[in-house]
């Protein structure tokens, strides 16, 4: 019986490794990819010559985009909205789960059906471009980016569940010296809550961080657009030139941009790919521990 758990074990060891890397293997090998042809020349990119290694190496690329003043302007309205996004909704997301843990709060269901709400119902883009818009008067502000989903029904209800997994003798012990709740949230029950928060702070991060269909939709000036739409429309351009190469039509123009616009493209890719690569590994610990909120305890 001994012997046959240890094969057992031993097989099991070995399907699990070898699904990882084949895990690792594909999801590595898009983003060498695309480093390697953004670090390539246009002559490799345009034949098809690279894999996972650059090929005939030059920075040209990244020299290019770090020139282009639209594209750092967007990388610095990415950072803004970013921040400032998250912080709004780690505000509005762990006040209102706090007070929904909280039993004594009167019209709690009322207040927890109001949050579910929009996690099945929604107006439409229609409706809510004319709320942003001729109603709440944000059109072509980055309030409009933000404000909207101040508060993400599923991350709120993870951060709730948190609250209430937490000993309410806490809560008592605080109120019998004086606390009050202000106090309570502040002081005892953030403290003990870091890897919820950065759980849920990486997930707005990240969706801050990729979203560009919302500046399309809510802005029209171009010095506030963020990075990833500005990467959308360089997308575009460079799925045009190629279009324009293959059908024979001569492509013009003197900069990086058009005599390697797959480098270009796919530098921009590694740039707006940078920040949150840097950032995981420091709330990776954080991010672990959040993501077992709600499972089984033994």
């Amino acid at each position: 019986m001994i012997a046959d758990k240890s094969t057992s074990s031993k097989v099991m060891d070995i399907i699990v490794y070898t699904t990882m890397i084949i895990v690792l293997v594909v999801t590595l090998y898009p983003v060498l990819y695309v480093v390697s042809s953004s670090l390539s020349s246009a002559n490799a990119n345009d034949r098809g010559l690279v894999t996972i290694f650059p090929v005939e190496f030059n920075i040209d690329a990244y020299k290019g985009i770090f020139q282009m003043p639209t594209l750092t302007r967007a990388f610095r309205n990415s950072v803004i909205i970013t921040a400032g996004g998250t912080a709004i909704n780690m505000l509005f997301t762990t006040t209102y789960a706090y007070a929904l843990s909280r039993k004594r709060l009167a019209l709690r269901g009322i207040y927890t059906i109001i949050a579910m709400i929009p996690m099945y119902f929604s107006g439409g883009l229609i409706p809510s471009f004319l709320l942003i818009s001729q109603t709440l008067h944000l059109y072509n502000s980055w309030w409009a980016l933000v404000l909207p989903g101040a508060i993400n029904t599923s991350n709120m209800i993870i951060m709730r569940s948190f609250f209430v997994s937490l000993p309410a003798e806490l809560e008592e012990s605080a109120y019998l010296d004086g606390a009050n709740d202000f106090v309570i949230f502040w002081k005892i029950m953030l403290p003990l809550s870091q890897a919820v928060m950065m759980t849920v702070g990486l997930y707005y991060l990240v969706s801050h961080w990729n979203s560009w269909f919302s500046a399309m939709v809510y802005l029209n000036d171009e010095a506030k657009m963020p990075l990833q739409f500005m990467l959308r429309q360089i997308v575009l351009l460079s799925a045009n030139l190629e279009q324009a190469a293959l059908d024979g039509e001569a492509i013009t123009g003197s900069s990086i941009y058009f005599t390697n616009y797959v480098a270009v493209k796919y530098a921009t890719l590694v740039f707006s790919m940078a920040p949150m690569l840097m950032i995981y590994p420091f709330i990776q610990k954080f991010f672990v521990k959040g993501v077992m909120i709600g499972s089984v305890k033994g």
